[in-house]
């Protein structure tokens, strides 16, 4: 455990930090559960039944970054292990972006690139190449091996 941990758990949250946190850990939930789409804070304000403004200060308070930052981030993030682990010769960038809900592709090649140094395509072959494990014709499990 990191001191900044020991100093969470000894000091107790308010009510109103509780009640952030709650609502920031369920519209992670909600904003996660379906990746493959694009993401719509108003849509997720309705099913959480809060106002915008309202989610925007529990994540600023308990992320310091907007909700739609914070979503976007972990997209990203979720899109580089995806990239990471892809067999490249079975799927492209585009179907993975797509796959994390990015629909306009230059922008998610931009934002990507401007966070993690390289390009999509850059990652996807610094990646080892992988083979599928198949049994009795159909792939049971994705067990990657190196090659």
């Amino acid at each position: 455990m990191t001191v900044l941990q020991r100093i969470a758990v000894e000091i107790p949250l308010s009510r109103e930090s509780r009640a952030c946190r709650a609502l920031v850990e369920q519209a992670e939930q909600l904003a996660l559960a379906d990746v493959d789409e694009p993401l719509h804070i108003s849509a997720l304000c309705r099913a959480l039944t809060v106002s915008e403004r309202t989610l925007r200060k529990a994540f600023h308070k308990m992320r310091g970054i907007p909700p739609c930052r914070h979503f976007r981030m972990l997209r990203l993030s979720a899109a580089r292990d995806a990239l990471l682990t892809a067999d490249r010769k079975l799927v492209t960038v585009t179907e993975i972006a797509t796959s994390f809900g990015f629909v306009e592709l230059g922008r998610f090649s931009v934002e990507y690139r401007r966070v993690f140094g390289e390009t999509p395509s850059q990652t996807m072959h610094h990646a080892p190449p992988r083979r599928i494990f198949t049994v009795s014709g159909a792939v049971q499990d994705s067990v990657a091996f190196g090659v």
